[in-house]
């Protein structure tokens, strides 16, 4: 197992994230992280305070519950019911493997009225198999199928592995 991003690193890669989401959204009505369950969730947390300490955009969050391992046959649900009508969302996961958790974890949102949706992610793997591209990316990592990438945000040092 090898570190490929320590604390200061990811710390330094979510502030970027959070400078980039500012930008591309200062006319945006208001943001909605949506954190996919595990280390996404804790990702959209982290991009949200960031976000909140260097603009006045009204943000939101909530949490996708979904099972990774049973994608096509379990519902997708939200913590909190918040009104979407015409807000910026932005899907937060930790590592973008294939795109196929984040094609599922979309489907709450298809039928919404959202002004754009956009995908952030700390780690791409590029092994894209479903047609999703994220839109903000703390780190570019190219692997093989059978290496796996740990985003560990538990405890006061974050970090990321390769295994």
């Amino acid at each position: 197992m090898s570190e490929v991003l320590n604390h200061e690193q990811i710390k330094k890669k979510i502030t970027r994230m959070a400078y980039e989401i500012y930008e591309r959204n200062l006319n945006s009505k208001a943001i909605v992280f949506a954190g996919i369950s595990g280390m996404g969730k804790t990702l959209a947390h982290l991009l949200a305070s960031e976000l909140k300490a260097i603009s006045p955009l009204i943000i939101e969050q909530t949490e996708v519950i979904i099972d990774k391992a049973h994608l096509a046959t379990e519902e997708v649900q939200l913590t909190s019911a918040i009104d979407l009508q015409g807000k910026t969302l932005i899907l937060v996961d930790d590592v973008l493997n294939t795109g196929k958790t984040l094609v599922y974890a979309m489907k709450p949102f298809l039928d919404e009225e959202l002004y754009r949706m956009e995908i952030a992610v700390l780690v791409n793997r590029s092994h894209g198999l479903f047609p999703i591209r994220p839109d903000y990316t703390g780190f570019e990592l190219s692997t093989t199928l059978n290496e796996h990438i740990k985003v560990d945000f538990s405890g006061e040092k974050f970090s990321a592995y390769l295994h």
